[in-house]
């Protein structure tokens, strides 16, 4: 008898969009999938993400899983904490999507366009934080909700912009809305962001297997867990304000033989909160399989540098 394989998703447009992904290639693969509607504290809740805590849009999933409710789940990877979950593997990591931030604004501004004094709505410290360094006077207001609601607000004239992540927009058919892509110098991106962390339980290994050979992507897999390595080492939450992009490259070894490496920025805000914000940078190249090195590597540097006032936050 064919197994159905039941795979838990936030209910979400942005949610189901990304599981449908996960789902039509394992019905590709000759799977039989059901998806699985499952709500989150962090659906239930209006509240700023910091006050509600990390992990919110996770841990029903993450229950409903351990509980044999459901097999597999699909989650937005910039998301999940930091720690690992007793019982539960990454099983795959697709193909990323686009990581980088995007702005919808008024009158199809981009961002060196809107005046000064202008509101752009973000819900996110990280996004606030660099948008307050870039000094262009800009007025930030702390927004909540999914999507749609948020870009509801610029068209109600509520605020002047919002800056949204641009995988989230194309996934659910509104890219052509951006009016501007963010340029990572202007605006590094959460760590993992525009990637998807797929689980299951520890001793499904069928499932497991099955994820893997199917989903998983070697190279977005390398990326993120640099990425996600530097979050980790900074002990600083998925809502902390710190961005980073890894990216595989070419490089020549010693030999002048071509050979792929990890590259990766970091940025973290101190003085977060006050009138002027210092953006701390630091980045660093390493081989492929020393991913998890090359975070902590870069996180080190950014501490030195200042960054130790982000350790309040536990992920």
């Amino acid at each position: 008898m064919t197994r159905t394989i039941r795979i838990g998703t936030r209910g979400s447009a942005l949610a189901l969009a990304q599981t449908g992904t996960i789902a039509a290639a394992l019905e590709q693969a000759g799977e039989v999938v059901e998806i699985i509607k499952i709500s989150t504290p962090g659906d239930l809740s209006s509240a700023p993400i910091p006050q509600i805590g990390v992990g919110v849009f996770t841990s029903a999933l993450r229950e409903a899983l351990l509980r044999d409710e459901i097999d597999v789940i699909v989650h937005s990877y910039k998301d999940l904490p930091t720690k690992p979950e007793p019982g539960i593997v990454l099983a795959a990591v697709p193909v990323r999507a686009d990581p980088r931030d995007a702005l919808i604004a008024r009158d199809g501004l981009t961002l060196g366009e809107l005046p000064a004094g202008s509101k752009v709505g973000t819900g996110s410290p990280r996004r606030t934080a660099q948008l307050h360094a870039l000094g262009l006077g800009l007025e930030i207001v702390p927004i909540r909700g999914n999507i749609d609601t948020r870009m509801r607000k610029v068209a109600d004239g509520e605020v002047d912009a919002v800056v949204l992540a641009r995988a989230g927009l194309v996934r659910i058919g509104r890219g052509e809305e951006i009016t501007e892509t963010l340029d990572p110098i202007q605006m590094l991106p959460a760590p993992a962001q525009g990637a998807l962390a797929v689980e299951c339980r520890v001793d499904d290994v069928d499932i497991e297997h099955l994820l893997r050979s199917t989903v998983d992507d070697e190279t977005t897999r390398f990326a993120v867990t640099a990425e996600r390595s530097l979050l980790a080492a900074l002990e600083a939450g998925c809502s902390a304000p710190v961005g980073a992009l890894a990216e595989v490259v070419e490089d020549l070894d010693d030999d002048g033989k071509v050979i792929m490496r990890i590259s990766l920025r970091g940025t973290a805000a101190v003085d977060f909160g006050s009138d002027s914000v210092e953006m701390l940078r630091a980045s660093a190249i390493a081989e492929t399989h020393q991913a998890e090195e090359l975070g902590r590597t870069v996180a080190a540097e950014l501490l030195d540098l200042g960054a130790g006032a982000l350790s309040g936050t536990t992920p």
